[in-house]
């Protein structure tokens, strides 16, 4: 999900910059909202942050015109709530540009926004009514995938918006080939997100599994 740096014009990334940091405002001023109830949320977000640094450097490989990632999107949604999980994409992407690849901070806000228009879609479309209190959805296998692949079909079409904004052609066959890269993501990152989910709810009850992360608002089927 990564685009190179020279693939945009640098009108374009100053755009981008704007609109990230603009996003990135909105969820820190939402964040400050949630302190006096949940005090723990900004270190959820560093928790969110390590872990999507840690999924994103454990596999990384090119794929057509950009990088294929292992993001764990859906397990740090799950575990680790939306505005943490928001806002830990840029900030592990921000770490990662500053301590592995300098390069990459050229395209800070066009590579954030990437992966966080479409967590606020999937969020606003469907996920938010896992959390709500009393929620009569349950979090099943079948859902976890749903929302894997509504994620990753946001993520390549939000790819596939940068490259047409881009300074050359990229040929559709090649955006063809990255986009059905993620097809792999989709079936793995499930299991992944499955077991996580699991895992912790059989800690549920534990102050610091509680404190956290938000799998106790979860009905898991």
């Amino acid at each position: 999900m990564h685009i190179e740096p020279g693939f945009v014009t640098p009108a374009k990334v100053i755009l981008a910059n704007a609109s990230a940091i603009g996003v990135v405002a909105w969820g820190a001023k939402e964040q400050v909202k949630t302190l006096l109830r949940e005090p723990w949320m900004p270190l959820k977000t560093v928790a969110a942050a390590a872990f999507f640094s840690l999924f994103m450097q454990s596999y990384s490989i090119p794929s057509g015109p950009s990088e294929l990632h292992f993001v764990g999107a859906m397990a740090m949604y799950l575990t680790f709530g939306f505005l943490p999980t928001l806002l830990g994409f840029a900030a592990g992407l921000l770490f990662q540009g500053l301590v592995f690849n300098p390069a990459d901070l050229m395209h800070l806000g066009v590579n954030s926004l990437t992966l966080m228009l479409p967590l606020i879609a999937v969020h606003a479309a469907t996920g938010r009514t896992l959390f709500t209190e009393g929620a009569a959805r349950r979090l099943t296998w079948a859902r976890i995938v749903q929302l894997d692949a509504m994620y990753y079909a946001g993520v390549t079409g939000m790819v596939g918006f940068w490259l047409l904004m881009g300074t050359s052609q990229t040929p559709l066959a090649s955006w063809l080939t990255f986009a059905g890269s993620y097809l792999a993501l989709i079936a793995v990152e499930p299991l992944v997100t499955w077991g996580i989910v699991k895992g912790l709810k059989r800690f549920e009850g534990n102050a610091l599994v509680d404190r956290l992360f938000v799998v106790s608002r979860l009905r898991v089927a």
